[in-house]
């Protein structure tokens, strides 16, 4: 999956869905959806084609757009991997969307409202350090109380020899 935040001055524009496929009550998320096979190996692309059909926010409207988290959790046997970038707007008028309701939330408010623990544990993280210009890699483990915890590490471009 691609998931982009992008964001205007504080705010923040979100995502509020009434439900989902696997889900039957109200959440809210980033801008973005599954990576179509031709996008598998630039999850970028995936996420500017993401933005433009939920916002109507074209490419050129979105400044400082970069791969912030990759994050990646089993789910029943499943290996999800999720790119989530973080992007600036030049201004705030987002056409109305098919796949949800969008709002412009401080970025204070974020961690309060109903996400999913994944997505949390990002916002958590990314507003704890807020100057980090490498990208987080974000792994979901459970601790010995069977709660969802998340471990980071900072990716590092590999020496190989």
């Amino acid at each position: 999956m691609a998931t982009a935040f992008l964001t205007n001055q504080d705010d923040v524009l979100m995502m509020k869905k009434a439900g989902s496929k696997l889900f039957q009550f109200e959440f809210w998320g980033g801008i973005g959806g599954h990576l179509e096979y031709e996008e598998l190996n630039n999850p970028m692309l995936a996420s500017y084609r993401e933005i433009e059909e939920e916002t109507g926010f074209k490419r050129k409207e979105i400044n400082n757009f970069k791969l912030k988290y990759i994050l990646i959790e089993n789910n029943d046997g499943e290996i999800r991997q999720q790119y989530v970038y973080f992007g600036e707007t030049k201004h705030r008028n987002f056409a109305p969307s098919d796949e949800g309701e969008l709002y412009w939330i401080p970025r204070n408010e974020i961690t309060s409202l109903h996400t999913s623990k994944i997505i949390n544990y990002t916002w958590i993280h990314y507003l704890e350090h807020p100057f980090i210009k490498d990208i987080v890699v974000g792994t979901t483990t459970r601790n010995k109380e069977q709660y969802s915890q998340i471990q980071w590490s900072i990716m590092k471009e590999t020496v190989a020899f």
